[in-house]
């Protein structure tokens, strides 16, 4: 028997909104009335983060009038495809496609970068497969220092997010096959000091060990995780660095570093 045949349609809508996007989606094929409420703003407005709107206010003029002719179901997916520009375009913000949980990355600009202020050090560049305006490239550094910090409490509650800074090089590079970068996550006033090492451009001998290609022109580089529990913890601090006083280092560009949920926790 047909569930709309013996419950209102709000209380399908509610139901269906109790499952997860990927259920919604697979109720599409079950019966019209089903479909119905499975497409419904009162279903998909629940899958969305409940601070969606807040966010995107924050979000380019020209992005937020598309954005609000979409129904909620278009809003979602459009969102876990296309990351919106927020905060004066220093951060994008998206969602998860499995549950809807947000992803973040913060811009070039976004970022603490020693010495990226100054053009003898780093210049900044604009690329079309970058989603920011801006991007950071390396001419020279001995002491290599990028942090990138976010408020926990603007991360999805429960759970496990990875960051990973996203980059490439340019055809002019030196230093990253050499020696490995230190690559930490912690909370600011809280650092434990642990730290994994890795290098962003590996030696032909060892292959591609750690960084992966993204599929949209730039590589990662996973740098730690954090669990979130309730969003209380405060300044979450990514920190790669080299400290090296005796190898120069150049032709990295920075897209940003990126928090996303890992393996969909």
């Amino acid at each position: 028997m047909d569930m709309t045949s013996v419950l209102p349609m709000e209380c399908v809508s509610h139901i269906i909104s109790l499952t997860s996007p990927r259920d919604a989606c697979r109720l599409l094929a079950v019966s019209p009335a089903i479909r119905s409420a499975a497409n419904s703003d009162a279903v998909w407005e629940k899958f969305l983060p409940s601070d969606y709107q807040e966010i995107l206010s924050n979000s380019a003029s020209s992005s937020s009038s598309l954005l609000t002719s979409l129904s909620k179901k278009e809003l979602y997916f459009h969102l876990c495809r296309n990351p919106v520009p927020i905060n004066n375009g220093t951060m994008s913000f998206a969602l998860e496609k499995e549950n809807g949980k947000k992803i973040y990355m913060i811009g070039a600009r976004g970022l603490s970068i020693a010495w990226g202020d100054e053009p003898s050090y780093w210049i900044w560049i604009s690329l079309p497969e970058s989603r920011f305006a801006e991007v950071a490239e390396l001419k020279l550094v001995w002491w290599f220092d990028v942090k990138g910090r976010i408020e926990t409490n603007i991360l999805s509650s429960k759970t496990t997010y990875a960051a990973y800074l996203v980059f490439k090089f340019a055809e002019s590079r030196h230093g990253f096959e050499r020696r490995p970068v230190a690559l930490g996550v912690y909370i600011e006033g809280s650092d434990n000091q642990e730290r994994r090492t890795a290098f962003l451009n590996p030696p032909a001998n060892m292959g591609r060990l750690t960084d992966q290609d993204r599929g949209d022109g730039w590589m990662e580089i996973e740098m730690g995780e954090f669990f979130n529990e309730n969003g209380d913890d405060g300044t979450l601090v990514c920190s790669v660095f080299d400290f090296s006083r005796y190898h120069t280092k150049r032709g990295i560009i920075i897209q940003g570093i990126e928090l996303r949920p890992k393996n969909n926790r």
